[in-house]
């Protein structure tokens, strides 16, 4: 009887532990439902009461064992109006709260003191105004607090200088007034400025504090050479001073515009840039529904950063978030159309959902930066697969997996033409634009930027191996013309050329021409990779691919495939590939081959 005493005691102890635990993730999740059902938003959240808090809800983390909610990061998300009380204030766990870059207003939230464990407090580039909490050293914790570009007004607390753990306290660009609290005149003037607040001031020390005072002259009506020939010299290095400064102006100006792409290409953002309101206000991410990324243009500035490479429309950047995600972004440059034909065709392709086609995550417009994001896709693109070092250590590409790039891709496009009545036009198919997913089918990206980019002079064009032959009168892509482009990317594919490249000496001969005269002499077995000859019993399934990209890169539109049939003739050199990855092993590689020459007679 004893032991089943203790052990109904443990018993009930454990389950009121549990229990307990698990009333306060309960309340927690409660208080962050209340607060999503109460604030306006624009954007889709994942919050919902079926799905783990935790494991599952967008810029939510939690403690280690899962009881408490200990930091909430929604910036650029798109809340505005007040934040509403009796919300968030009931995460008394709660150490770091990020919701800027919104365009919430009203008061501060007074209720938010109650959360005594908070150490991070970011509330910038929102519409809040009125005065700050008079009682600011409740928060004893607290870290980092960013304010700035708001409107709040008023004078700033003093309760702010006991604050002993304060490392950052960004106030700028408000409507504060009076003066600076004498301790936290430590903190640089730039943290406060467009405020009309009294700053601390610092002499500068420079060439008239250098200067030991002159006795009186013994003659006061006259100035000796000496003084004169000073007034002089002095009156000369302060214009040269003045010019110089007017040249630092211009120079810091230019280099805030090329801030973005300098920080980038050195491989990390400091969020040293800060967006004005009026640009913030009208200028922010746009997320697409669906996406559940949780960052701003200022974790972008911020995040470190790895130059991927500079494409038709730009360079692109593998932008590494606080998180740890990474996502592609990329630097548009030369786009010729005003902000509402971008965001209309930015919302066109960021509408496209199909497993072969890269999903376009968030768009930014400005006067100055035209950026688009989207997920980095670690295999990289097909391009650095075949044309890159074949080093000893390298896996090159099996011919199942080509066989998977061409069907995704295929897939992919063909999605891309169904869009928008049909009349959707890729513009920039190549191999660089063909990226690998994990199961190793080809993804197309770039999708639709080349109707809002300036066309590039055909004789410099990176691309000109793809363009079709009336490209070069019309200027103007279809999608017969996406028809010859990935015909060429099949090419690329079979033989691991590029589109164009030497034949030896100085020639430079496009891969299709050479094909073509390699087939009519009856070499088609030189057409191919070499890599691909270790494959056996495949020949009839290389010739096969080989009609099909003969038949895309016929030199009249009108009689290219669709790619709808491109993508039925693709799927049927093995049946069964539109499937699982594996149906790609349907076709018995212990059939009896076919000799290569016999199996190209279609090609003569």
């Amino acid at each position: 009887m004893r032991e089943i005493y203790m052990f109904s005691v443990i018993f009930l102890t454990g389950f009121l532990v549990f229990k307990g635990e698990a009333t306060l993730v309960d309340s927690d999740k409660k208080a962050l439902l209340n607060f999503l059902s109460n604030v306006s938003h624009s954007r889709f959240i994942n919050w919902n009461e079926q799905s783990p808090v935790c494991k599952n809800w967008t810029g939510v983390t939690c403690s280690e064992d899962g009881a408490r909610v200990i930091a909430v990061r929604l910036p650029g998300v798109g809340f505005y109006g007040p934040i509403p009380v009796n919300t968030l204030s009931h995460l008394s766990a709660l150490q770091i709260l990020s919701l800027r870059s919104n365009a919430i207003s009203g008061p501060f939230p007074f209720d938010l003191l109650s959360l005594k464990n908070l150490t991070n407090l970011y509330l910038q580039l929102n519409s809040f105004s009125g005065p700050l909490p008079s009682n600011f050293s409740v928060w004893k914790n607290l870290v980092i607090v960013d304010l700035s570009n708001n409107g709040f007004n008023g004078s700033i607390p003093s309760s702010v200088s006991n604050l002993h753990n304060l490392q950052l306290l960004n106030l700028s660009n408000n409507k504060l007034t009076g003066s600076l609290p004498k301790p936290l005149q430590r903190f640089p003037k730039s943290w406060f400025v467009g405020n009309d607040i009294s700053l601390p001031y610092s002499p500068i020390h420079g060439f008239s504090s250098s200067i030991p005072p002159h006795p009186k002259p013994k003659s006061a009506g006259k100035l000796s050479e000496k003084v004169v020939i000073g007034i002089v010299v002095g009156a000369c290095v302060l214009g040269l001073i003045g010019f110089i400064s007017m040249l630092l102006v211009c120079f810091l100006k230019k280099k805030d515009a090329d801030v973005f792409v300098s920080k980038l290409e050195k491989g990390h953002m400091t969020p040293e840039r800060k967006i004005s309101r009026n640009e913030d206000a009208n200028n922010k991410l746009v997320f697409f529904e669906g996406c559940n990324y949780v960052f701003d243009l200022e974790d972008l500035l911020r995040a470190s950063a790895v130059v991927l490479g500079k494409g038709t429309f730009g360079m692109a950047y593998k932008a590494i978030l606080e998180d740890g995600r990474s996502v592609v972004v990329k630097r548009l440059k030369e786009v010729r159309v005003g902000k509402r034909e971008f965001e209309q065709q930015m919302e066109l392709v960021g509408s496209i959902k199909h497993d072969n086609v890269i999903e376009l995550r968030a768009y930014y417009y400005s006067k100055d930066e035209k950026l688009v994001v989207c997920d980095y896709y670690c295999h990289g693109s097909v391009a650095t697969m075949l044309h890159g070092t074949r080093e000893e250590d390298r896996i090159p590409l099996s011919w199942k997996t080509r066989l998977r790039i061409a069907v995704g891709a295929a897939r992919g496009i063909a999605q891309i033409h169904r869009e928008n009545g049909g009349k959707l036009v890729h513009g920039n198919i190549k191999s660089s634009n063909i990226l690998i997913n994990s199961q190793q089918y080809g993804c197309v990206s770039d999708t639709g930027l080349s109707a809002i980019t300036s066309p590039l002079a055909l004789p410099i064009a990176r691309n000109a191996g793809y363009r079709a032959p009336e490209i070069i009168d019309t200027r103007k892509a279809t999608q017969a013309s996406d028809v010859y482009s990935f015909g060429v990317f099949l090419l690329e594919l079979l033989t691991a050329k590029s589109p164009i490249h030497n034949a030896g000496g100085d020639e430079v001969i496009s891969l299709v021409r050479w094909v073509t005269s390699v087939v009519k002499e009856e070499w088609t077995g030189e057409v191919f990779d070499v890599e691909l000859m270790k494959y056996p019993n495949i020949e009839e399934e290389l010739v096969e691919l080989l009609q099909i990209a003969m038949s895309c890169v016929v030199r009249f539109p009108e009689q290219r495939p669709k790619m709808l049939e491109v993508v039925e003739m693709i799927e049927n050199i093995r049946p069964g590939a539109t499937g699982n990855p594996g149906s790609f092993e349907a076709k018995s590689e212990t059939s009896t081959p076919t000799p290569l020459l016999a199996a190209t007679n279609g090609l003569k």
